[in-house]
């Protein structure tokens, strides 16, 4: 009897040993603790982790890119009602708005149940455990993937794929993905591919590496592209920015020329760019 009760003690000491290296499901966080939440992992277990201090920016802080706003606020609005909506992807120039327009859309409709869940590319193998938390909620969650590209090995390719339209499980109601690139398919193009494209009867096929590429971005029902800005689209998101700051408008308009420079040293005309230089301007001139 003393060597059965000694084999028991040895196999839960074992089996005990194997509980921490086996993963564990997933365990919902507290949803009131923020309205924005990061997937994180340790030692291989996943979780998400409320956001202490969500980005505060609006939605009319964002200018000189009226048409992308209203399309994906559009597509939100709806989203939030209930209604059938699309995924989204914004794609193009760097600098232009396109992450910070997803985050203004939770500052404006968190009070309605708008809830964001910020993924890594590296963990997208996860979204099979991310859903199983948010399925069944009564807030709506867009997924939120920033900079999104891959290589053709990658994981995450595949499960971001099955999840937005290719698994035998539905996706639930309650989950749209809002993605950014600045890669329209969101994987790497080379020339030789396009040796594969075949002409038959005067139509041209693509080959199965380009429609492999392609079948990714498809896979988003709303596609939003950004365009680098011009000079005076520029220097209005400069003033814009000063004036948030509190710079005098007598400052404001002598800034011109170093807001000029500013873009030129950086090499870009953009958003980011423009509140950069703000931000500078306004620490050197006394704004708030």
């Amino acid at each position: 009897m003393n060597d059965l009760s000694r084999l028991i003690a040895r196999a839960e000491a074992l089996l005990g040993r194997l509980e921490t290296l086996l993963p564990h499901p997933a365990v919902p966080p507290d949803w009131k603790a923020s309205t924005a939440f990061r997937w994180r992992k340790r030692a291989g277990r996943g979780h998400l982790e409320p956001v202490a201090r969500p980005h505060r920016i609006r939605l009319q802080d964002l200018r000189n890119v009226d048409e992308q706003k209203q399309r994906i606020e559009q597509n939100t609005r709806q989203f939030v009602a209930g209604k059938p909506a699309n995924n989204v992807l914004l794609t193009g120039a760097r600098g232009t708005g396109k992450s910070s327009l997803v985050k203004a859309l939770l500052n404006k409709y968190a009070a309605k149940g708008l809830r964001l869940i910020e993924v890594d590319k590296h963990d997208l193998i996860d979204l099979p455990d991310i859903v199983d938390l948010v399925a069944g909620r009564k807030e709506r969650f867009v997924l939120f993937c920033d900079d999104l590209s891959f290589e053709a090995s990658e994981p995450g390719y595949k499960a971001l794929k099955s999840i937005l339209d290719g698994s035998v499980a539905s996706t639930p109601d309650n989950l749209l993905l809002y993605a950014t690139s600045n890669r329209r398919h969101l994987m790497p193009e080379f020339m030789d591919e396009n040796l594969e494209t075949k002409h038959v009867d005067g139509e041209i096929h693509p080959g199965e590496t380009v429609e492999e590429k392609i079948s990714l971005s498809e896979r988003f029902g709303l596609w939003l592209s950004f365009y680098p800005f011009d000079q005076d689209a520029y220097l209005a998101i400069c003033a814009h920015w000063l004036d948030e700051y509190g710079v005098p408008a007598a400052a404001v308009a002598a800034a011109r020329e170093e807001a000029l420079q500013w873009a030129l040293l950086r090499g870009s005309r953009s958003g980011r760019v423009a509140w950069q230089f703000a931000r500078d301007y306004a620490g050197r001139h006394g704004g708030k």
